[in-house]
């Protein structure tokens, strides 16, 4: 067993009403996972909600408090859900990271529901410096809520997963990163499907950031987004 901080749980739940007011919720599905350090606990320990409650019904008496490599409970009695693998794995595999939100995001679903297979491409300058590390996306038939095997092979170079047909996954090193990086995507994907449209009523081409730009923001990102106090003195003026 593990002490139960209050504050933590209500930092989860702070968050747990700003993406339900995002309209990302619908139902039961969907979570989000807060580590934090704990003694006797290498991994830190994982705050979450259990199976069963949505993210909008939460309370702080559903959530629970489970260890990084095997899910067991150190703190409530209802289990979580089997997508609290993919959480773990993820919290497991990369030490920077220690919160994952997951939302079932309707535009998203829809966008790649049009073009299975297609890949994502970016219109706005923001989106590789919020977001740190390009997408990546998993075909339909690949489900790393049931098998996180396959995430090994590419969880370091992404802060976000989208699963066709699923939803999406945003990392951060914080809470209000990982939200920051589902709300880039998100509206990323609003703007690809928006620009789509326009383009076929105009018959014009659409404007991608270009690669090398792309390239930049990426390796950038923290510099332009969370300077710290040596980076922004030496930032250009």
């Amino acid at each position: 067993m593990v002490f139960f901080d209050p504050t933590i749980a209500d930092v989860l739940l702070t968050y747990a009403r700003r993406v339900v007011a995002r309209g990302y919720i619908h139902n039961t599905l969907g979570n989000i996972a807060v580590r934090t350090p704990a003694a006797g606990f290498d991994d830190g320990v994982v705050y979450t909600k259990h199976a069963g409650i949505s993210l909008e019904e939460m309370t702080r008496d559903h959530v629970v408090i489970t260890d990084v490599p095997t899910g067991r409970l150190l703190h409530g009695d209802v289990p979580t859900s089997v997508g609290h693998q993919l959480n773990r794995e993820i919290l497991r595999l990369r030490p920077d990271v220690n919160a994952v939100i997951h939302v079932h995001h309707d535009e998203t679903i829809a966008y790649f529901a049009a073009s299975p297979g297609r890949e994502l491409r970016i219109l706005s300058i923001e989106f590789p410096s919020v977001m740190g590390r390009p997408p990546h996306v998993l075909p339909s038939h690949v489900n790393v809520e049931l098998d996180v095997a396959p995430i090994r092979s590419f969880i370091h170079h992404t802060n976000a997963i989208v699963m066709e047909g699923h939803g999406v996954t945003t990392l951060g090193r914080t809470l209000s990163e990982a939200y920051h990086r589902l709300n880039t995507l998100a509206a990323e994907v609003r703007r690809l499907a928006l620009a789509e449209e326009l383009a076929v009523l105009r018959g014009s081409e659409i404007q991608y950031v270009d690669p090398a730009s792309l390239e930049w923001a990426y390796e950038h990102a923290d510099d332009v987004i969370y300077p710290t106090p040596a980076a922004a003195a030496a930032a250009p003026r």
